[in-house]
């Protein structure tokens, strides 16, 4: 049986050789995410924003984390989860030609896709590594910002991905990841759907848990910066749920969230 970095890594790299206009509807692709189930509410536009490009662009991301990020001139920028190259090409106009953006993806498909993106765009100061997020190929005390697009949530295991992060940031370095996270308890039966894990959705965790393995991994000053409930259909969560089960998680008062977290690496 996979393991659900196994699940995760196969759809992702399907996704990739995928036309990206097919994946506009599911935050990780309508194929992984189920059959006719519609995730657009998850992503967020880059139209207007410099540096997009569409060709990069999976749809595949429920946030905009370098909006927040703090991103300088010169800085080195590492991207987790990076696809085909969209979050490291907004954030190589950031840092300008003095600075480096580094893409880090476990799926070899997707760094074959962000290195054919990066050859057209012409960028020398933007590059994409092969690697996890749990063990990444990226020196110790070496990144200004790391930034993260709904990826972390798919990653097993957590603890170990922010131990990276905090390993690979300089002292007075800091983050910024938009990911989704749970308020309340989802019903086992759409936690345990492998296709609706590689959704972004039965990966996520609690956001009181998200937050306190950033400070148990050392991290500081976590802001939540950006907040949104994500409103799943009814129709959607019935593939799922009997008409029994759907009511009682309404009314339970549980949710989900896309968030934007900000945290820094003390100096």
């Amino acid at each position: 049986m996979k393991n659900a970095k196994d699940i995760v890594k196969e759809k992702y790299g399907q996704i990739a050789v995928r036309n990206p206009a097919d994946n506009q509807s599911c935050c990780c692709g309508p194929s992984c995410c189920g059959d006719g189930i519609d995730y657009t509410v998850f992503s967020d536009s880059y139209d207007k924003i410099e540096g997009y490009n569409p060709e990069a662009d999976l749809g595949l991301g429920c946030g905009i984390p370098t909006e927040f990020a703090k991103i300088r001139k010169g800085d080195t920028v590492v991207d987790l989860g990076s696809g085909a190259g969209n979050d490291c090409f907004v954030a190589r106009v950031l840092t300008g030609s003095a600075g480096r953006v580094i893409g880090i993806d476990m799926t070899e498909q997707m760094i074959e896709k962000a290195d054919i993106n990066v050859k057209k765009l012409g960028y020398t100061n933007v590059e994409f590594r092969l690697g996890d997020i749990e063990e990444m190929p990226v020196e110790s005390d070496s990144t200004d910002v790391v930034i993260s697009n709904c990826v972390l949530n798919l990653v097993p295991d957590k603890e170990k991905a922010f131990s990276e992060i905090f390993r690979i940031l300089k002292p007075g370095g800091h983050l910024s990841v938009s990911d989704v996270v749970l308020r309340g308890d989802l019903p086992d039966n759409i936690k345990n759907a492998a296709e609706m894990y590689a959704g972004c959705v039965s990966g996520a965790i609690k956001i009181n848990q998200y937050i306190k393995l950033m400070s148990d991994a050392g991290l500081v000053n976590i802001v939540v910066q950006k907040e949104k409930v994500i409103m799943i259909p009814d129709e959607t969560l019935l593939n799922y749920l009997d008409s029994a089960g759907l009511k009682g998680f309404k009314e339970s008062g549980s949710g989900i969230f896309s968030i934007t977290l900000y945290a820094e690496k003390a100096s």
